[in-house]
């Protein structure tokens, strides 16, 4: 099974992948359901986030834009590297 699968040749830690984010548009999925997303702009090791560029999704729709916003970490469910271009 060599040179198939995750990590063949080249491991990456959560803190590898964080850091190579920033500056990338990203989907921040928070506890309630709610997703935003924009560009990572600084995130420290308590998960805080600011972005930029941002959009409020409910439900998978547009619900806000803000130029920067800060996510408390505790509220942060996840974070994904976004394919759609931002803007």
């Amino acid at each position: 099974m060599s040179g198939s699968g995750i990590g063949a040749g080249s491991a990456k830690t959560p803190t590898d992948f964080l850091r190579s984010i920033k500056g990338r548009p990203v989907v921040v999925k928070l506890n309630s359901g709610v997703d935003y997303r924009g560009i990572l702009a600084c995130l420290d090791g308590y998960m805080n986030i600011a972005m930029e560029q941002t959009e409020e999704y409910v439900n998978g729709q547009l619900k806000n834009k803000y130029g920067d916003a800060f996510i408390r970490g505790n509220n942060v469910l996840y974070i994904s590297t976004s394919k759609k271009v931002i803007s």
